[in-house]
């Protein structure tokens, strides 16, 4: 008899660790610095899409072509004086033990800068219950783009999976990769917003998260 093999996907930015409005504020200050004024509350709503989508998407395509990358390099600037106040989301290493001691495979699949996400593996002890950990740095396009779900799967060698985030984008990639999303409100987002891109139920903490892991639905 063939066991099938089922993974839990965890983003890690705004699900696991608590950055989303860090992130906002890093590139308000970043746009202002090329003399781009966009709302906090916008940006706020393109995080968790990978950095090299979110200046065109926030700012427009001329952003990007004339600071694009200029932008990118002063908010790792300026995250990198806020990273060490970064704390985990309450129930997060826990989260992740749960998962492992349920017999499903542990991945992370971020958009998140690859050093950072480093940072936040050892914040979160995540090393001892996850078998991969894929960032922005190992795909061609991040979220909403479907690269990371996959490349995490095919990391794994596993026949289903599960993806869950906190942000719309994160929705939007595990629609496109073919797999079954649900969201924390952990982010920020609402719940209204995350159903309708996507998530087949939503969560307002992880530790709720933690007590519905057996019925998760895995595609």
């Amino acid at each position: 008899m063939t066991t099938v093999k089922r993974a839990v996907l965890y983003d890690v930015d705004g699900t696991l660790v608590d950055t989303n409005y860090h992130h906002a504020l890093c590139w308000f200050r970043a746009m202002r610095s090329r003399g781009i004024t966009v709302p906090i509350w916008h940006l706020h709503r393109a995080i968790g899409m990978g950095g090299d989508r979110l200046v065109a998407h926030v700012a427009g395509d001329s952003a990007e072509k004339e600071h694009g990358d200029e932008l990118r390099r002063r908010w790792k600037v300026e995250y990198d004086q806020l990273i060490d106040e970064v704390v985990a989301i309450e129930g997060a290493t826990e989260l992740l033990a749960a998962t492992r001691d349920r017999d499903l495979v542990v991945g992370l699949a971020s958009s998140g800068d690859p050093a950072h996400v480093e940072h936040y593996l050892e914040l979160l002890r995540a090393k001892e219950f996850a078998q991969t950990w894929s960032t922005s740095g190992d795909v061609e396009s991040s979220k909403p783009a479907p690269d990371l779900v996959r490349h995490a799967m095919d990391e794994l060698a596993v026949d289903e999976a599960v993806l869950v985030g906190d942000s719309v984008w994160d929705c939007r990639a595990a629609v496109r990769a073919g797999v079954p999303c649900i969201a924390v409100r952990t982010g920020g987002f609402s719940a209204a917003e995350l159903t309708e891109a996507g998530a087949e139920a939503v969560y307002d903490s992880l530790p709720e998260l933690a007590e519905a892991l057996p019925t998760l639905p895995f595609g």
